[in-house]
C-alpha cells in the first residue's frame, strides 16, 4: 500500500512558542513571517482567505474542521488568497458540497499559500487573547532550527506603521456594475431608488460583496486606486464617495487621509472598516492598535440611536479613539458590546458616515445591510443619517413598517 509523504510545518511565535503540524497548500520549503491573528467564524473560510483585509497576516481559524465544503469560484472576495499563512486544527480530507470545484489544499497550493494543520488552535487562540497579537514565523524548511524560527518571528515587520493598502489596491480605474444577483438575502430585500447615484469607491482592499451591495442599493460605481488624488476623484463628477475596507495600520495610509481632508465638505462620504478609520483620522481623530482585534461573524454591536443590537461580521486590528473623535466633531453611532470600542460614527455638520464592521457580510449575518441605504439617504439629503433615518432604513430592509 502506497504511503502519502507528509511535510512537517512549524509555527513559531515571538514569545518562544513553537507549534508543530503538517503542511498543506504550498508545501515547498519556505519560511514566512507575519502577525498571527484568529477568526471565530464557523464557516466562510474561502471568503476569509480572499478578504484583502487579511493581507500581511497569518490567519488562525478557531473552528476545528476546515475545508469540508471545498472551494468554488462564486465565493471569492478578491482575485487571490490574501493571508501569508493559514492555521487550522484539522483539514478535511473530503470536499463535500455540490458547489465545490476543488479541495482547499489544492487551491491554496495554486495560490502559493502555506497552511499548517494539526495545531492546537484553541491553545494558540488563548495565547493570542491573553498576550495580545503576536508576530510569528511559519516554516516548511527542515534546515531552520526552532530557535532561528523564533528569532525570525521576533524580527517580523508586524502591522504597525505599515501601509498594506498599497499592496492590495488596484492600480487602474475600473467600472463596477455587478449586483448581488442570486446572493441577495431572501429577507431584507429593498427596492432600489428610482435615481441611481454616481459613486467613486477608493479601493484600499475592497471586498467584492461591498461593491455588489453598492450597486444593488442604487449606485453606479467607479473604483479608483487608494491613492487617487482629489482631482482624480472629482473628475468623475461623483455624488458620493465610498472608502473601502483594507489591511494594516490606518495611520500609514497617508495618501488617502490627505485626499479625504481635501474632499470632506465637497460630497457625502461613507466608509467601512479601514475606511472608517481613515475618515476618522481625516477629521482629526486618533486610531490605536487593539490587543488582539475583532475577526469573526458573531460580534454584537449596538446602534446608540435606535438601541437595537446587530450581530456583525468584523475584521480589524485597529480602532478609533472615541474621545478624540468627539473632539473632532464626530458623533458615535455604534458601539461594540464586548469591549465598548467604537463601531460607527456620523459627523453632525458634514455628510460623513462610517462603520467599523462589515454590513456586506460574506461571511456573516446580514443585519447591517441597511447601512448601504443610509448612504443613499445621505446622498439624497446632503446630511449624515440621523437615528430616525437609520431606524427607517433598517425597517425597510426587514420589511417591517415599509
Amino acid at each position: 500500500m502506497a504511503h502519502t509523504q507528509h511535510t512537517t510545518a512549524r509555527l513559531a511565535l515571538e514569545d518562544g512558542s513553537v507549534f508543530v503540524g503538517e503542511a498543506f497548500g504550498d508545501t515547498t520549503p519556505k519560511t514566512l513571517d507575519a502577525e498571527v491573528c484568529f477568526n471565530t467564524s464557523l464557516s466562510g473560510y474561502q471568503e476569509v482567505l480572499t478578504d484583502p483585509s487579511y493581507a500581511g497576516q497569518i490567519v488562525t481559524m478557531t473552528c476545528p474542521l476546515i475545508g469540508n465544503y471545498g472551494v468554488n469560484d462564486g465565493d471569492l472576495e478578491s482575485s487571490r488568497a490574501q493571508p501569508r499563512g493559514f492555521v487550522v486544527r484539522e483539514l478535511s480530507n473530503t470536499a463535500s458540497n455540490y458547489r465545490a470545484t476543488r479541495e482547499l489544499g489544492d487551491w491554496l497550493a495554486d495560490q502559493g499559500v502555506t497552511g499548517i494543520s494539526g495545531v492546537d488552535t484553541r491553545a494558540l487562540t488563548r495565547k493570542l487573547r491573553t498576550r495580545g497579537a503576536l508576530k510569528g514565523a511559519l516554516s516548511t524548511d527542515p534546515d531552520i532550527t526552532d530557535a532561528q524560527l523564533v528569532e525570525k518571528a521576533k524580527q517580523a515587520r508586524g502591522l504597525i506603521g505599515v501601509n498594506l493598502a498599497k499592496e492590495v489596491s488596484l492600480t487602474e480605474p475600473i467600472r463596477w456594475d455587478q449586483g448581488l444577483g442570486g446572493w441577495a438575502p431572501i429577507q431584507g430585500a429593498a427596492p432600489s431608488p428610482a435615481k441611481r447615484f454616481q459613486v467613486v469607491a477608493l479601493d484600499c482592499g475592497a471586498k467584492l460583496n461591498i461593491l455588489r451591495n453598492l450597486v444593488d442599493s442604487g449606485c453606479e460605481v467607479t473604483v479608483l486606486p487608494y491613492d487617487a488624488d482629489p482631482a482624480a476623484v472629482l473628475e468623475h463628477k461623483p455624488e458620493g464617495l465610498f472608502i473601502s475596507n483594507g489591511p494594516g495600520d490606518p495611520a500609514a495610509v497617508t495618501e488617502t487621509i490627505e485626499s479625504l481632508k481635501q474632499l470632506r465638505g465637497k460630497l457625502p462620504i461613507f466608509g467601512i472598516c479601514l475606511g472608517h478609520q481613515l475618515l476618522s483620522r481625516a477629521i482629526g481623530a486618533d486610531t490605536f492598535k487593539l490587543k488582539f482585534g475583532h475577526r469573526g461573524g458573531n460580534q454584537p454591536v449596538q446602534n446608540l440611536h435606535t438601541r437595537k443590537v446587530e450581530i456583525t461580521s468584523q475584521n480589524h486590528g485597529f480602532a478609533v479613539d472615541i474621545d478624540s473623535l468627539k473632539k473632532a466633531g464626530g458623533e458615535p453611532t455604534h458601539i461594540n458590546l464586548n469591549d465598548q470600542t467604537l463601531e460607527g460614527f456620523r459627523h453632525a455638520a458634514e455628510p460623513i458616515f462610517a462603520v467599523q464592521y462589515h454590513p456586506e457580510a460574506s461571511p456573516g449575518p446580514h443585519d447591517a445591510r441597511y447601512l448601504f441605504d443610509c448612504f443613499i439617504d445621505m446622498m439624497t439629503t446632503g446630511q449624515s443619517p440621523t437615528g430616525e433615518q437609520m431606524d427607517r432604513a433598517q425597517r425597510r430592509r426587514n420589511l417591517v413598517g415599509a
